[in-house]
């Protein structure tokens, strides 16, 4: 084959593949339509709070939002309460995802296992948890320990459902085929199954992790010395909303900020899968 019809081929080839600045000319349509959107409703937001057509204790301006967060950072107590809940927070997935995958892993390798334990998961599972928060005030206290243990049991059933799911998904024929190659239990496992509920793992880690916030956020307003959810609480009765939401936006962003690392984490280890989508 000649230079010159190589050069062609792999000059066709090259134009083929959409370069970094195609896919934002494609994408730029819809971030602008978000953005629109996001102004849109500011800008309304705004308009409607300045006019009073909403009260300031319903629905603070954006703008008065934004000052807020300038006062809830210059608090004194700001770095101690997010250090707090940031601990509650870690503390607590982490449990949740030791025992919860865990017991995902007993419960998605022996059939046994699963079928003496599937009533109790079940039962507990309709529960709604946040009913625990005053019991574990009560037992652990107004410490750390308390909040702890509720973002633990709220984050703790997805990362076991979504182990056992991810486990039992290895087909029959997929497992033959390995028997085949004289693959011992050991190898089919961490050769086959385990790569395979992989990517289900990770999404109840993702899960988990959103619960676990909750959990200690809501076990925050049951009683605690420190915390973020404390500030709301305080922020609430002294009718000080744009403080209120001043400190909601503040645990989105620190919501979204961890979120995006645990995405980023999944994307480095399963990387074999193609994320698409949201």
């Amino acid at each position: 084959m000649g230079s010159d019809e190589m050069a062609n081929r792999s000059g066709g080839i090259a134009g083929t593949a959409p370069s970094p600045g195609r896919w934002a000319r494609l994408r730029r349509p819809e971030h602008a339509l978000s953005v629109g959107f996001l102004l849109v409703v500011l800008g309304t937001w705004e308009t409607l709070s300045r006019s009073e057509v909403i009260h300031d204790i319903i629905l603070p301006a954006p703008t008065r939002i934004a000052g807020g967060l300038w006062t809830v950072v210059s608090l004194a107590s700001f770095p101690r309460d997010l250090g707090t809940t940031l601990l509650e927070l870690f503390a607590g997935f982490l449990l949740a995802a030791v025992l919860g995958v865990g017991v995902g892993i007993l419960t998605g390798t022996f059939e046994l296992f699963r079928r003496a334990i599937y009533p109790y998961v079940v039962a507990f599972q309709v529960i709604p948890k946040v009913v625990f928060a005053p019991i574990f005030l009560a037992w652990f206290g107004y410490g750390v320990e308390s909040k702890i243990v509720l973002a633990a049991v709220i984050a703790f059933f997805p990362c076991l459902i979504n182990t056992a799911v991810g486990l039992r998904s290895t087909s029959e024929d997929e497992v033959m085929l390995m028997r085949s190659y004289v693959a011992t239990r050991g190898q089919i496992f961490w050769k086959l199954t385990l790569p395979k509920a992989l990517p289900f793992i990770f999404a109840g880690l993702k899960t988990a992790f959103t619960f676990a916030l909750i959990g200690a956020i809501v076990a925050e307003f049951v009683g605690t010395y420190h915390g973020l959810g404390l500030m709301i609480e305080t922020f609430t009765f002294a009718l000080q909303m744009h403080l209120v939401f001043a400190v909601i936006l503040i645990i989105s962003v620190l919501g979204i900020v961890l979120y995006a690392g645990l995405e980023l984490l999944d994307q480095k280890i399963v990387f074999w899968r193609r994320e698409e989508g949201f």
